[in-house]
């Protein structure tokens, strides 16, 4: 057996178009960290629950990845696949589902993403009651952190081994719990956790300011991004498009035009898998050349886009880089 078989696969039969596309990125990614860059991942959509974590927390654990962006629902999300996953249930007539069936799925305590429900109670309940003593807690002290923090902190307790239905090494939160890896969690209160922290807040149980903000988020992913960008500098990896990407990208003319730090590199790799082809107005579905004019890449920066479907395309991607650096 072949030791690089996802490489010497994609090499011989992924010679053209989109397919191509994705063996160039791949290896543009294994050269930018062996030459010492770092890297930046970011996840929209529902990736977590796609469960992606399968193959990304590997690339955690060995380091091909340095800091994170996502979304508030694939930072909750690899934890409810965590702690509830043999109640999910699959839907793979969902095209075909009325809206009476799609009601039934509700009163069932099931919300689906996809032909994929995630049961209500088994998930965000169980998680809630944790999350919150964490929060309170946290509140008394007088302290404050980030959302991916409170979620580090209740993962690195304990409290959610009783609860486990999938091995450990599967959830790419627990992997960067226990490296402490760089999150950020642009919009977070656009998400059940962050619904839930608001509903606290509505009832006077928790302080908003307990949270800390986007803006924070941003004060504090500059700093990270001033102290990482030497060398080969920060490649970056979108997985969809939306808030995850377009957050973190922007901070390169943020430090460059508003804090005028003109020597400040642009970003050192760009790869974006997406399904949404070139339209108009559309952040997603940007080519990356459009970000030359903002500011947030070079002229000579790799760039890459593959237009396909990232539950396909991201696993194969991983496991060529995880062979090969």
């Amino acid at each position: 057996m072949s030791n690089k078989p996802i490489s010497e696969f994609i090499e011989k039969y992924y010679l053209h178009f989109n397919a191509a596309t994705l063996v160039d990125a791949s290896k543009g990614y294994v050269a930018h960290l062996k030459d010492g860059g770092k890297m930046m991942i970011t996840l929209a959509g529902a990736m977590s629950t796609a469960e992606l974590g399968k193959i990304l927390a590997e690339m955690i654990r060995q380091d091909k990845v340095q800091i994170i962006s996502c979304t508030g629902a694939n930072l909750e999300e690899d934890l409810m696949n965590l702690v509830a996953h043999s109640h999910y249930e699959r839907v793979p007539h969902y095209r075909d589902l009325t809206p009476k069936e799609e009601w039934d799925l509700l009163e069932r305590g099931l919300n689906r993403v996809t032909d994929t429900c995630i049961p209500e109670e088994e998930a965000f309940r169980r998680l809630q009651k944790h999350i919150f003593d964490i929060w309170k807690d946290t509140e008394v002290k007088g302290e404050r952190y980030f959302p991916h923090e409170y979620m580090y902190k209740m993962l690195l307790s304990g409290v959610l081994e009783q609860y486990y239905e999938i091995p450990k090494e599967n959830s790419w939160m627990l992997a960067a719990a226990e490296k402490n890896l760089p999150i950020v969690v642009p919009g977070w209160e656009d998400s059940t956790m962050g619904n839930i922290f608001a509903s606290y807040c509505i009832k006077g149980e928790l302080k908003p300011s307990t949270v800390k903000s986007g803006i924070e988020y941003m004060t504090f992913l500059a700093d990270w991004y001033t102290k990482n960008c030497g060398g080969k500098g920060v490649g970056f990896f979108q997985i969809g498009g939306g808030i995850a990407g377009d957050f973190p990208i922007c901070v390169v003319p943020m430090l460059y035009q508003d804090l005028e730090m003109h020597d400040i590199p642009f970003w050192s790799y760009f790869c974006q898998i997406s399904d949404s082809t070139t339209s108009y107005g559309s952040y997603s579905g940007a080519v990356p050349n459009e970000k030359i004019t903002w500011g947030k890449l070079d002229i000579d920066t790799p760039k890459y886009i593959v237009e396909s479907d990232a539950t396909i395309c991201a696993p194969l991607m991983f496991q060529y880089i995880l062979e090969n650096s």
